[in-house]
């Protein structure tokens, strides 16, 4: 499900929006591409620093929706390529997922788990 293409774009400097829906409505929270990892199993490693509103969210309903994208990456009709992911979420605060980005990224509090459900590329 991750493609190689999408892989190319998380190499890239790029905004990832990650929209949880909780209680209150909906609620965005930004990351960069580079810091998210692609574990073994195909689910997305994405190191959460504080993220409290999302880790609430994702406590009510795990399903989450995230775009991102690059100029840098070739798209399908032109420079740019970008995709829409849905799925499912977890946050994590051991083992080792955790210790994986922990040990890239010293301010992380929780390693948030997206596992795709759907991955499609937008442009």
């Amino acid at each position: 499900m991750i493609t190689e293409k999408l892989r190319e774009v998380l190499k890239q400097d790029g905004v990832v929006a990650l929209a949880t829906l909780g209680p209150d409505g909906p609620h965005l929270v930004n990351t960069w591409n580079s810091y998210i990892r692609v574990s073994d199993d195909g689910r997305l490693l994405i190191p959460a620093g504080y993220m409290q509103h999302t880790e609430a969210n994702i406590a009510f309903n795990p399903e989450v929706l995230m775009t991102l994208g690059s100029s840098k990456v070739q798209g399908l009709h032109g420079p740019g390529a970008g995709f829409l992911i849905k799925g499912k979420a977890r946050f994590i605060t051991s083992g080792p997922d955790y210790d994986l980005l922990k040990s890239k990224f010293s301010w992380l509090r929780a390693t948030l788990a997206v596992t795709p459900e759907s991955v499609t590329q937008t442009w």
